[in-house]
């Protein structure tokens, strides 16, 4: 848990679990979950040793292979560094069609718009649309709230990794794969 939700649960006056929410009495463990990690039987992705889970902890510290299985995850989702941003477009801020007030990412865009350009029936081009791959620089949307509030209403990169070079059929079968492997 992040600290803020820790410490709501917490509050002097009534503590309550960060799962279930029941009260908290002090100083009590939850010795059935304590039993539950020292009983269940578990593998190290690195050397397929046995253990219980309550020993994963200091074995995953000391096991190289283990260290190597993890490194190699960090290599599958790490990319590069770009050596010249100047070619690609900025996709992470955007310039509201309407005022052209600038810097606002995704969400703050749209309520950027809810707020200041609700009642503004003026046909534009969706920054956010425009700045990808499969966007239309050009297209002037017919509802530009609507379509903001309906296509934007949150940011996929939030949620997945996005690859702009893929197309939605490879992002697909790589979600499909993903999830597959994490059962």
């Amino acid at each position: 848990f992040c600290t803020p939700c820790l410490q709501e649960c917490l509050k002097p006056k009534k503590p309550v679990c960060g799962v279930c929410r029941s009260t908290l009495s002090p100083g009590s463990r939850a010795l059935d979950l304590e039993k539950q990690i020292e009983t269940t039987e578990t593998t190290c992705n690195g050397c397929n040793k046995k253990m219980y889970l309550s020993k994963m902890r200091s074995h995953a510290a000391s096991c190289s292979k283990y260290q190597n299985y993890i490194m190699e995850g960090v290599k599958a989702v790490t990319k590069e560094p770009l050596h010249n941003t100047r070619n690609f477009p900025n996709r992470f801020t955007f310039p509201c069609p309407y005022c052209s007030e600038k810097n606002f990412d995704q969400e703050g865009l749209v309520e950027h718009c809810k707020t200041w350009h609700s009642m503004d029936a003026k046909q534009v081009v969706c920054p956010i649309c425009a700045a990808m791959p499969w966007g239309d620089p050009n297209y002037r949307s017919a509802n530009f709230m609507e379509h903001l509030q309906r296509r934007h209403r949150f940011s996929y990169d939030t949620f997945v990794v996005c690859d702009y070079d893929a197309d939605e059929d490879d992002m697909m079968a790589q979600v499909l794969m993903r999830s597959l492997r994490d059962k």
